[in-house]
């Protein structure tokens, strides 16, 4: 097994070519911050919710506020 010494591996990397766009950051916060408002509101499930809303405040800080490593 090839191990990668030196660079491991994030669970969401805002250097990915794919957070490029604005709408695709947007989307990946806005759609779990929506679902936990579902588990909340329509489901009655809290804990559910709060686990997206984790998610999705886990993503704005990487995309938005922390966002793209100089260099």
């Amino acid at each position: 097994m090839a191990q990668n010494r030196g660079m491991a591996m994030k669970f969401l990397d805002p250097d990915d070519p794919f957070f490029g766009k604005t709408w695709v950051r947007v989307v990946t916060v806005a759609a779990p911050f929506a679902w936990s408002l579902v588990e909340f509101f329509r489901i009655g499930s809290p804990g559910w919710g709060i686990i997206f809303l984790a998610a999705a405040a886990y993503a704005a800080w990487m995309l938005f506020f922390k966002g793209k490593s100089k260099g």
